[in-house]
């Protein structure tokens, strides 16, 4: 069957467009026709998981920030408690990759979200005055204990700070580890640097509806009748459809395992997964292997830089926005809409770059990140440093400095998560596919989860410990986040080049291997 579906492709007539629009065809939609009952699914589930993905982060930052007394300052010291988190979870899954088949691994790992997020608007918020302490309760041990102000805080709101983690490792599980691990196994490397530019561009599309879909909810929540909590209606709404998008995820995974993976069209076994020359290794010898692996340690760098950056600049965005909207539905509502054109910029940018991989190399793909955001914060920071003074200049044009901190920082974050998308991910992603299986597994969890989370827990530490021994806000420690904020991107940018050399090395040894 599969060899007469081979000459009937074959066998088709020449195109009667010409070899121009062959060839312009090819540049802007990569995929065959016969690839796409692999392609579309794997597009559909990446959809579903970025809308969940959108609309928690929108979530949790108006639970976090808006919340009484709380502030942008909090998101630093919640990022820290992600670490013992994410070390657990590795060695957990780590176990588990080696008694469970790939989708019960798959399962095990994602149905849990579910249950939690069901649980929450379920239960959890319409009792959160019942399950948090007291406002007074509150006072009384921030003046009693002054140096653990903010522990004390997070305290009094525990379950917005428990949801926040939750929703953070959804896209350090989810996305990353259990998205991207599917497509690295099922995904041939000639297939993977046509399809990995597409991802991002069907991926993005989510973005959109959930941006949309988030301002409707805004809106809902304002028309709410009185004595209804309008954010407890936006929360039922939101993790309602994110429940729905994750059954619809495991439908789509348990499809492709029946349809599209017992096809040798689509996906060769016995050449992604060759037959095993030494046993599976034990959890200690794993991680051993992966420690000594320089391959992944460049990985490693790549995500912690990453995390450590876009923590920083996220942060100190964040505190602008709130102290502009201070409201959470007015909060919500600019999330969402930062969401919308979001995907809108990233789908565009694309279109106009998915060609640049393909074209000039793994390397200038992968370097575009770091240089997008080291000089978009180059500019984001000095306005920050320099907000006073310019108030007077910007006042000309009718806005304060305040209002123009927050659109600079939105247009930089835009472009930063664009680039991130774009080129970042598929990078990043098309790294793992030369790695054997034994690191494409656990190496991937240990880069992927403990990499990420030690990133952003990372850059929170920095700015907690800075936020204690300055006994200021973001705005104090400014100047020191732009300093080491720029040594970092420096850093990445070296190990970018060190990754690529290996990389290449790799794939000329997958070469003489096939």
């Amino acid at each position: 069957m599969i060899k007469k579906e081979k000459n009937l492709s074959m066998a088709t007539p020449p195109s009667s467009e010409g070899p121009s629009f062959s060839r312009l065809r090819t540049i802007l939609w990569p995929v065959q026709n016969n690839e796409l009952k692999k392609f579309l699914p794997m597009g559909l589930m990446m959809f579903l998981i970025l809308a969940n993905y959108t609309l928690l982060r929108n979530t949790k930052d108006t639970l976090v920030v808006t919340a009484p007394g709380s502030g942008a300052e909090l998101i630093s010291f919640i990022k820290v408690f992600d670490i013992p988190m994410s070390v657990l979870f590795f060695f957990v899954y780590a176990k588990l990759s080696n008694v469970l088949s790939r989708p019960a691994l798959f399962y095990s790992c994602l149905v849990p979200f579910l249950l939690f997020f069901i649980a929450f608007a379920s239960f959890i918020y319409p009792n959160k005055d019942l399950l948090h302490p007291d406002a007074v309760t509150i006072a009384t041990l921030i003046v009693e204990h002054p140096h653990f102000k903010w522990i004390i805080m997070l305290y009094g709101i525990w379950s917005y700070v428990l949801f926040y983690i939750v929703a953070e490792f959804w896209g350090s599980i989810v996305i990353s580890l259990l998205f991207w691990q599917f497509a690295n196994e099922i995904t041939r490397t000639e297939e993977a640097k046509r399809f990995y530019v597409l991802f991002p561009l069907l991926g993005n599309i989510a973005l959109l509806v959930a941006g949309t879909f988030g301002e409707w909810l805004s809106t809902v929540s304002r028309n709410v009748e009185p004595g209804v909590d309008p954010l407890g209606t936006m929360i039922t709404y939101t993790l309602t459809a994110i429940v729905i998008s994750g059954l619809g995820t495991i439908a789509l995974y348990a499809w492709m395992n029946k349809y599209v993976l017992t096809n040798p069209l689509y996906y060769d076994k016995a050449r992604i997964n060759p037959k095993k020359s030494k046993p599976t290794l034990s959890l200690t010898e794993s991680l051993s292997y992966l420690l000594s692996s320089r391959y992944l340690g460049f990985i490693a760098i790549l995500l912690l830089s990453y995390g450590i950056v876009s923590n920083f600049i996220d942060i100190m965005w964040k505190s602008q926005v709130l102290a502009y909207f201070s409201h959470p539905n007015d909060y919500f509502e600019f999330m969402s809409r930062f969401s919308f054109w979001n995907g809108a910029t990233t789908l565009v940018l694309v279109f106009l770059t998915k060609g640049i991989i393909r074209r000039f190399g793994w390397f200038i793909g992968a370097i575009i990140t770091p240089f997008v955001l080291l000089t978009s914060s180059l500019l984001f920071f000095s306005f920050i440093l320099f907000q006073g003074r310019l108030e007077g200049f910007v006042s000309l044009f009718g806005v304060t400095s305040l209002y123009m901190a927050v659109v600079i920082g939105t247009v930089q974050n835009v472009f930063n998560k664009s680039a991130k998308y774009s080129f970042f991910d598929p990078t990043k992603e098309m790294a793992y596919i030369p790695l054997d299986k034994e690191l494409k597994i656990k190496g991937k969890a240990a880069v992927d989860v403990i990499g990420a989370r030690f990133g952003k827990s990372g850059g929170g530490f920095i700015q907690s410990i800075l936020l204690t021994l300055t006994a200021g806000n973001l705005l104090t420690i400014a100047p020191y986040l732009l300093g080491i904020l720029t040594v970092i991107c420096i850093a990445w940018m070296g190990a970018v080049r060190g990754l690529s050399n290996l990389y290449t090395e790799k794939l000329k040894e997958e070469k003489k291997t096939a």
